[in-house]
């Protein structure tokens, strides 16, 4: 069984930074993508950032380039989200996908793709 477990949410203020992680356990990521998603209150859910697992070439949304950055620790099953320069609006509930069979060079930003999703994890920024 697939499970995504999301950590490092929390309340920050304007400017500040965090930095999320997920972990994947019940499959040996091979062909795979890790993704990040965000929702936020009434709005419908966002494609944030995705690596593909093998090879780790990586997808960036427009409004988190140069702000966000994605890694993966191969050894650990988890990606991780470093998010820098914080903006109210960025504030969300952030969630980790995967995507269980990529063929593309890049990552899919398509959030149908995607087969497992984590629990989500909260970020607030305060203005």
């Amino acid at each position: 069984q697939v499970q995504l477990v999301e950590s490092g949410g929390g309340l920050v203020q304007a400017g500040g930074s965090l930095r999320l992680s997920c972990a994947a356990s019940g499959r040996t990521l091979s062909r795979d993508a890790m993704g990040w998603f965000r929702q936020a209150p009434g709005k419908e859910r966002e494609f944030v950032t995705a690596i593909n697992w093998r090879g780790g070439s990586t997808r960036y949304a427009d409004f988190v380039k140069g702000r966000f950055t994605i890694s993966r620790d191969n050894a650990k099953n988890t990606v991780y989200l470093q998010m820098n320069n914080l903006k109210p609006e960025d504030t969300a509930v952030y969630y980790c996908a995967l995507d269980t069979f990529t063929t593309t060079n890049q990552p899919i930003a398509n959030a149908g793709n995607y087969d497992y999703w984590g629990q989500g994890t909260q970020v607030t920024v305060s203005s």
